[in-house]
């Protein structure tokens, strides 16, 4: 097991070595991620799922504009689908990100809301297009702070295309 962890860590280091600058103008990024199992909070909830899909496009080295949908379970209120849009900066070649967007979130005639987000998260590489993302975040309601703002992790994956 130890050389199978050893052998995916240095697959993904030498492929961010090979490739100069992975965060290139004009790659085209597509990514799903999960957020649950007790890895999210707000106060109303406690603890919930959640799915992402995300697009995104590098429009200049470094800086990458998203979208993305979603969908959110909760065990004791009704499920919600999200939308947002995002903004991504990588911090040269390392793979580190800082990313900021605007989620809206609908839940079936009870709930709506605006949701600015905040995520910091990390681009590994397991080969030179795919990457395994983990990611901590927060999300603020502009309808109930108190309740419904909350942080978590995600866990994500990504792949970036030329």
């Amino acid at each position: 097991m130890t050389l199978l962890v050893g052998l995916c860590c240095s697959l993904g280091v030498s492929a961010q070595n090979a490739n100069t600058t992975p965060f290139e103008q004009n790659k085209i990024y597509l990514g799903a991620s999960v957020t649950g199992l007790g890895f999210s909070y707000n106060q109303t909830e406690k603890w919930n799922g959640a799915l992402q899909f995300k697009g995104g496009y590098l429009f200049e080295d470094n800086w990458m504009v998203t979208g993305q949908l979603g969908y959110d379970y909760h065990q004791n209120a009704s499920n919600a689908f999200t939308a947002g849009i995002g903004l991504r900066y990588y911090l040269e070649d390392f793979g580190v990100y800082v990313g900021a967007g605007a989620n809206y979130k609908h839940a079936f005639k009870t709930y709506d809301d605006f949701m600015p987000t905040i995520n910091v998260g990390y681009a590994f590489f397991l080969n030179h297009f795919v990457t395994l993302e983990p990611e901590i975040y927060y999300e603020q309601s502009l309808k109930n702070h108190k309740d419904y703002s909350g942080f978590g992790i995600r866990l994500g994956i990504g792949i970036y295309l030329d």
